[in-house]
């Protein structure tokens, strides 16, 4: 339903509708009396929009919602009265009961009109005030139970009644004269009224105000303060209406200034070309010239021209001509095909990745890979490739080798803690500081359209009420949409494919699915002690000497006291830690030559302890295979390889299991995989069943405060159990890796170099894998896996026939165990 909802429409449509009123007033029916009715069920409610109804008033009402029309014609046919009650929400299309207010009016329907459009309007007569009590039905349309109420005028004195009378026409003749838009006939309207009651409800139904406030009103029976409280919400109406008023002026004066302001802009243009100083129009000038030489799509020179045909239209004094200004001068500073050459000489590039970083095959394979198909086919769409891996591998710095064996400028943009998706795809340029977004500005300040972009901490960008910024990477790193990529600054599509995208991460489950899909993930899984020996000797210690201001001649590490400092001092995949070290160290041999005391110049490990103090990690080694149940096994942690023991021990008891050691869930289910199959095969490994019940079996992996999980422990906690079920010995200097299922198969797992690294550093001889592992050993150099045996099993009575010895330890348990 729509209404005319401002006094002054009221009014007018008041003297408009003369007509119509004189008409069906002789139509009121005399049935529709409520003397003595103070309760009426099964009334229609019709709701209404922006429209609160008021007692005694004629108005029209414009029905368009189908249930509506449905309501009306019924009542007006069945001469029933309706409920008219104002909706909370204009904009709810099917209000319930709880959308609608608890106070209205009871209606009369005089007269029903319809109009050229197939809606229908109502003249309807309000009668009384009303509360809904509840809804009884909402089909066909609502039915509800309302009380009848009524409103006490009668207790104001004659003076009063007077003074207040006044008071509503002067405030309503004064929101008449600041309204221009309503003719003077309308204050006519205003003088044929004399009752205060019927005043005050005619004009609360037509005054501009909020629904809330006129509820406010209608909820008063008492006479008096219903007409004070109108009188506020009318002076406020008042106030508002001057205020517009002034703000009409204030604008024409500023329209007349701005028409002065152009004539003296136009004698101070000829006055400049008098006198050679350049203006607006000669910075035009120059950048259509730029534009005539530029090489670039014809959309984007055709976007360019009609751009700077606005320009030339603007006034220099607007506050948008500087805005248009600075985005003309934007699109004609891109790179849009400014590339630079390639450098296609694989083997040089080899070498530059090789010095820069030791280790990293995987990746250095894929850069060449990359180069050698552009150097055959000269026409390749920039791959995404994702650098994943803990932090301190090398992975930013890895961005700018590659940048510099391809010979291209590099850029990095930092995407950690980015939560506006405006940074990625940039503002719309008629906001106020309107910026391109992060890419585009990136590629403007390399001046070439095929940088290498480091897209450093993919996996910590967030998202928050401003938009998500990895559903906008999305479109940049999809070589299939990134070559018509739209900044909402530029609005224009500008080829992002030649561009090589490297994104960098600490973890893969924090990126979104879809941009993970779209990026090649190589995995960088981190340094081994042997590469981090290389580094610190080529890299590390050299960069730390020159910082500090010392010679080569001045100190140096022997092998010995670099690989004690890195065992004892550092436990990380990458080498920041070692490199803060080596500085410590460093620092302190610098301080010793400022205050010409005597050091020494090799350092070993004893001048490690000195400077650096006690070791502070300890690294497990193997000790003997004298206990039962005792096992090694083999563990990944993001600071490298690690050999854990896992112990297990058996009591008297009801036969239960107890793990400890701070274990996770995988562990957990790799112990009780473990114990059915161990229950399941006892006989074949002359186990008595009895023990089962009577002992109660205790599973530990030592260094309880940190926590373990990963299915790698299964066979290892198989061993252990069948070790101290049998008391037999354990294979000395053994270890050993794998999954196990309830069918004995042994599963592969992950971190194999790592964990043969470190068994090679525990001082194990023999090493069990899973055959399916056999795979991810051929990718180990050979220098690795000099001195260990390896052995590749397929089930667990392989695994047990390997680890364990026909001979029982030399203090067996002796089972007491019930009779059969």
């Amino acid at each position: 339903m729509r209404t005319k909802d401002t006094l002054a429409q009221g009014l007018l449509s008041n003297i408009n509708n003369d007509a119509i009123i004189s008409v069906i007033s002789d139509e009121v029916d005399s049935d529709y009396n409520l003397d003595g009715i103070e309760e009426l069920e099964d009334v229609p409610v019709l709701p209404l929009r922006n429209m609160v109804l008021f007692p005694n008033v004629l108005i029209p009402i414009t029905i368009g919602r189908e249930k509506s029309s449905k309501l009306v014609n019924k009542a007006y046919d069945e001469k029933k009265f309706i409920a008219c009650i104002a909706q909370k929400d204009a904009s709810v299309e099917e209000p319930t009961a709880e959308d609608l207010h608890q106070y209205g009016t009871l209606v009369q329907i005089v007269k029903i009109l319809k109009l050229p459009d197939g809606n229908l309007t109502i003249i309807a007569q309000s009668r009384k005030k009303i509360e809904l009590k509840n809804i009884t039905a909402e089909e066909p349309y609502m039915i509800g139970q309302v009380s009848v109420m009524e409103e006490d005028f009668s207790k104001i004195g004659k003076n009063e009644v007077l003074a207040l009378e006044s008071s509503l026409k002067d405030v309503a003749y004064q929101i008449l004269s600041l309204n221009r838009d309503i003719p003077q006939e309308a204050s006519h309207a205003l003088e044929n009224i004399r009752e205060l009651e019927f005043l005050a409800n005619f004009i609360a139904t037509n005054i501009n105000a909020d629904v809330n406030e006129k509820m406010k009103i209608l909820k008063v029976s008492n006479g008096k303060t219903k007409v004070e409280k109108l009188l506020k919400l009318m002076h406020k109406e008042v106030n508002l209406l001057e205020i517009k008023n002034e703000i009409a002026g204030k604008t024409n004066v500023d329209i007349d200034q701005q028409q002065r302001d152009y004539y003296l802009r136009q004698q101070m243009k000829v006055l400049q070309t008098e006198l050679g100083v350049e203006g607006p129009d000669q910075e035009i000038a120059e950048m259509k010239a730029k534009a005539s030489l530029k090489k670039w799509p014809e959309e984007v020179n055709e976007h360019f021209n009609k751009e700077l045909a606005k320009l030339q239209r603007s006034n220099p004094a607007a506050a948008d001509f500087a805005v248009s200004m600075n985005y003309c001068e934007f699109l004609l500073d891109l790179p849009w095909d400014e590339v630079t050459d390639d450098k296609f000489d694989l083997k040089l590039a080899q070498k530059i990745l090789d010095k820069d970083h030791q280790g990293l095959e995987k990746v250095k394979e894929r850069i060449l890979e990359y180069l050698a198909v552009l150097k055959l086919k000269n026409d390749i769409k920039g791959p995404i490739l994702c650098l994943y891996g803990p932090p301190g591998v090398g992975k930013t710095s890895l961005g700018r080798s590659i940048a510099k064996a391809l010979g291209r400028e590099y850029n990095r943009i930092s995407l950690g803690g980015l939560h506006d998706e405006t940074e990625i795809r940039g503002h719309r340029k008629t906001y106020v500081g309107a910026m391109p977004g992060k890419i585009i500005q990136s590629i403007k300040k390399s001046k070439v359209s095929n940088p290498v972009f480091i897209l450093d901490e993919i996996d910590k960008i967030g998202n928050d009420f401003k938009g998500d910024p990895s559903s906008a990477l999305l479109e940049v790193l999809d070589p299939e949409q990134n070559s018509t990529f739209v900044d909402n600054y530029l609005e224009v599509e500008y080829d992002l494919s030649k561009v090589l995208f490297i994104a960098t991460a600490n973890s893969l489950d924090t990126i979104q699915p879809a941009l993970r899909d779209r990026m090649e993930i190589i995995e960088i899984t981190g340094y081994t002690f042997e590469e981090k020996e290389q580094i610190a000797k080529k890299h590390l210690i050299p960069k730390q000497r020159s910082e500090h201001g010392l010679k080569a001649k001045d100190f140096t590490f022997t092998a010995k006291g670099l690989k004690f400092l890195i065992e004892n001092y550092t436990r990380e995949s990458g080498v920041r830690g070692l490199e803060r070290t080596v500085g410590s160290v460093v620092r302190k041999i610098a301080k010793s030559i400022a205050l010409e005391e005597e050091y020494q110049k090799s350092i070993g490990p004893d001048q490690i302890i000195e400077y650096l103090g006690a070791p502070i990690f300890e690294r497990e080694t193997y000790s003997d295979n004298d206990y039962a149940g005792v096992i090694t096994g083999l563990a990944w942690t993001q600071v490298g390889g690690e050999i854990l023991f896992i112990e297990s021990s058996l009591n008297k008891g009801k036969g239960r299991l107890t793990l400890s050691g701070q274990l996770g869930d995988v562990m957990k289910e790799s112990a009780t995989t473990a114990l059915s199959w161990l229950k399941a095969n006892a006989d074949k490994y002359g186990i008595d069943h009895r023990i089962f019940e009577n002992y109660d079996l205790h599973i530990h992996v030592p260094a309880g405060a940190v926590p373990k999980d990963g299915p790698s422990a299964g066979i290892t906690m198989l061993s252990s159990m069948v070790s101290i079920f049998t008391q037999r010995k354990v294979k000395a200097k053994l270890a050993m890796t794998g999954e196990i299922t309830l069918r004995g198969k042994v599963l592969p797992v992950g971190g194999i170099k790592e964990k043969l690294l470190a068994a090679k550093r525990a001082g194990i001889k023999e090493i069990i894998f899973s055959e399916r592992n056999q795979r991810d050993v051929k990718d180990i150099p050979e220098k690795y896996t000099d001195g260990l045996k390896l052995h590749f099993v397929k089930d667990a009575k392989e695994v047990l026939e390997i680890a364990l010895l026909t001979k029982k330890v030399e203090d067996p348990i002796k089972f007491d165990l019930p009779k059969k």
